[in-house]
């Protein structure tokens, strides 16, 4: 991860957007054609996948022609939104399955319940498919390893929803870092806040008739419907979701990783519960600390709260990178670099370049991570978090989770990340499937 090379920020253009790329990159040759369109099924579109859609159907050299959701309620929204997008409209379809048996798509884009983003992606590469998969990537940490394990068995690309990975503010942000402005860095805290309500007691009520809950459980041990859990409370479920560190914290990660150039780490706890709405169904925690340690005397930390929008250093999500002369404090879309005694060196703003018409950066590309994708796929750039990568980033989240889950300080190989002489804590590193579900790659 250290040997980035630094961006030429003036020469950035849309018609460049597969030119350049930053951080991990993979070695696999995505040009799996000679067609100069990209074609993509998108499954899981009621909103992030929507979005999604709508994106990748607004790039030039791509097509979105299945739009895939186990809810019908949410087909005929997206289908039309995309249409409107490429002028075009896609095939609305209930099982990816389908997609897949199509030779004319080239990936698949996973927006989907997180319990299905690694089994479904693994079947898309299987298939011939690249895949753009939401983050997390994973529901657990042996996923994560089976996802880079089929990444390199069947040469197809598979590129995480780490977005921040191609923010141009970012990009320019860690380039700093890596070349000295604050020294050695060595310690990043991260955090994020958002005030949720509480989601009750579930009721088991006769699935509607809109939803295939059959598929939507897919891998995930069989439950009865319940009416709190869909279409998005399955986030706090341990059987489908990973919490908050992985949902929101992911980004915030992802982001102190990349910058104190880490891989996988040595030691990892944290405290959690549900404090704040104790008697709801809510599994995981609403309030979380999670610390990281690293070969190298690093150290990461994130802050999780749930149920109120609270801001540290004006933000509601963010980043604290100390280093060795200095430090920067980092929002969505802007940071500030500060010496060691706290005075502001320089602040850097997408939004006010976006207003300066001296600016040589192009605004619209401040998120380029789906033409990335696409321009990988014909052969034009290299995708910029490779799952290999963003699994890295993942597995912080997911050991975070199973530190506070059993009260342990867990220890781990610094080669891979797994746990070390601790069976209960070991136990979480897969996850029980439904018969007859169980991805294989």
């Amino acid at each position: 991860m250290d040997n980035i090379t630094r961006r030429n920020f003036g020469k950035l253009s849309l018609s460049a957007a597969g030119a350049l790329s930053l951080g991990g990159i993979s070695q696999i040759s995505a040009a799996a054609s000679a067609n100069s369109k990209v074609v993509l099924a998108v499954a899981g579109i009621r909103s992030r996948g929507r979005q999604l859609a709508e994106n990748f159907a607004g790039i030039k050299d791509c097509e979105v022609k299945y739009v895939i959701d186990v809810d019908s309620r949410y087909l005929d929204h997206a289908a039309k939104s995309v249409e409107q997008k490429q002028g075009k409209a896609p095939k609305a379809i209930k099982d990816y399955r389908e997609a897949l048996d199509d030779k004319d798509v080239h990936g698949l884009v996973v927006a989907t319940p997180e319990h299905w983003h690694a089994p479904m992606s693994i079947e898309a590469v299987k298939a011939g498919k690249h895949v753009y998969v939401e983050k997390p990537c994973c529901h657990n940490p042996a996923e994560g390893e089976m996802l880079v394990e089929a990444m390199n068995k069947y040469g197809k690309l598979i590129q995480m929803g780490n977005q921040r990975r191609s923010f141009r503010i970012v990009e320019q942000m860690i380039d700093e870092i890596r070349s000295g402005e604050i020294g050695r860095p060595y310690f990043a805290r991260t955090w994020y806040s958002r005030k949720r309500g509480p989601i009750g007691k579930g009721k088991v009520i006769d699935v509607p008739s809109y939803l295939d809950w059959e598929l939507w459980q897919g891998p995930a041990p069989r439950e009865e419907y319940r009416d709190n859990v869909h279409p998005y409370n399955w986030h706090w479920f341990w059987n489908w979701g990973t919490g908050e560190a992985l949902n929101n914290g992911t980004h915030e990660l992802d982001v102190a990783r990349w910058a104190l150039g880490v891989d996988f780490p040595t030691k990892v706890t944290s405290l959690g519960g549900r404090y704040h709405y104790p008697k709801d169904d809510w599994e995981f925690f609403d309030t979380q600390n999670i610390s990281v340690e690293f070969e190298g005397d690093k150290l990461i930390t994130w802050e999780g709260i749930s149920s109120a929008s609270m801001k540290i250093c004006g933000h509601s999500r963010g980043a604290l990178i100390q280093g060795t002369k200095g430090y920067v404090e980092y929002g969505s879309s802007s940071y500030k670099v500060f010496d060691l005694n706290g005075k502001l060196l320089r602040h850097e703003d997408q939004a006010a370049k976006s207003k300066d018409s001296t600016n040589v950066i192009d605004p619209g590309l401040n998120d380029y991570h789906a033409e990335n994708f696409v321009y990988s796929i014909l052969g034009k750039d290299s995708i910029n978090s490779p799952v290999d990568e963003g699994y890295k980033s993942i597995l912080l989240g997911l050991l975070g989770n199973i530190a506070a889950k059993t009260s342990t300080m867990l220890h781990c190989d610094p080669k891979n990340g797994h746990i070390l002489d601790n069976p209960d804590a070991q136990r979480y590193w897969r996850r029980v499937y439904e018969p007859g579900w169980e991805p294989k790659v």
